[in-house]
């Protein structure tokens, strides 16, 4: 008896505690959906037109007001790199508006939380488990090749390499994740690796990714404009021959330096480094390749820290 009443209790309280996350997210959906009613003229700062419904730092605001300023013939989103996809840049696109998405990741929670919200029943949502790479990542796109609405691009690692590598797929919005610990100014990101792990590569766990302005570098050479930045890690760019009166944002301009502090030391302590500075001192001996010359050196060659 005592058994099935720790099995009622467990399970009640799990449904409880489901309930209430709907709830939530219905809430933090409504809202998202009042606050995109609103309009901007197309040189509105990023930032101004800001606000997260199931995103993390106010994309779903961002991508609203592009979609409003960007042609779009095929409905079509990819994001990689979303963990369970609770909190993920496409998530508001696809409930509010209809869009079809494609996701990619290593982890498979994706597909439990799409089970658990009937979100592929609901709506033409694909997910497929993967280890990304550059050597892999056109064939895992070819489902969705040609020309799509949107890719968002976030695997905290070798997001510039795999950018560079794709070519089956051309999307008219860009989000990528850029790395704010390198700076504004020059175009760095640690040398390809197929097995990156961030903290692998560095115990820190803060030398992964591109520097905004290889970013920006990199979408100059495959025909794509930067817009600007949302919060403080994503960077957005618009392919060229559809742009129209979206204003090109240089990245010193739009560079934001990240305020969370999820730096470790050697023994995987939090460190809490509060500043730009500290953070290149302590991944002083880690290497980044300039993506310009593909010169290598230390982040204290590069930094003078």
């Amino acid at each position: 008896m005592r058994n099935l009443l720790r099995q009622a209790r467990t399970f009640f309280s799990r449904e409880i505690k489901n309930e209430i996350a709907m709830a939530r997210e219905e809430a933090r959906f409504l809202a998202g959906v009042q606050m995109s009613r609103q309009a901007y003229p197309a040189d509105t700062p990023l930032k101004e037109v800001a606000f997260r419904a199931f995103s993390q730092a106010g994309e779903d605001g961002v991508i609203q007001h592009l979609i409003r300023h960007v042609p779009i013939e095929n409905d079509l989103f990819v994001e990689f790199g979303t963990d369970n996809y609770d909190e993920s840049n496409t998530r508001f696109l696809l409930q509010k508006d209809n869009w079809r998405g494609y996701i990619l990741d290593m982890d498979p929670s994706p597909a439990q939380f799409f089970a658990e919200r009937l979100l592929h029943i609901r709506h033409t949502i694909d997910f497929k488990q993967a280890m990304i790479t550059r050597e892999n990542i056109n064939e895992l796109l070819k489902p969705v090749a040609g020309d799509i609405g949107l890719m968002s691009v976030d695997i905290d690692g070798m997001d510039y390499w795999v950018w560079e590598a794709i070519d089956v797929v051309s999307p008219r919005i860009l989000v990528v994740e850029y790395q704010s610990h390198f700076g504004p100014d020059l175009p760095l990101t640690p040398a390809y690796s197929s097995n990156f792990s961030r903290f692998k590569n560095h115990f820190t766990g803060l030398c992964f990714g591109g520097s905004l302005a290889a970013m920006e570098y990199l979408g100059k050479k495959k025909g794509y404009d930067l817009v600007g930045t949302a919060g403080w890690h994503n960077a957005f760019f618009v392919r060229q021959d559809v742009r129209g009166d979206l204003p090109i944002r240089t990245a010193k301009e739009s560079w934001v330096e990240v305020r969370y502090r999820d730096s470790r030391d050697k023994d995987f302590n939090f460190t809490a480094l509060s500043t730009l500075k500290e953070r290149q001192h302590a991944m002083r001996d880690a290497r980044l390749v300039n993506v310009e010359t593909m010169e290598e050196k230390t982040v204290a060659e590069w930094f003078g820290v």
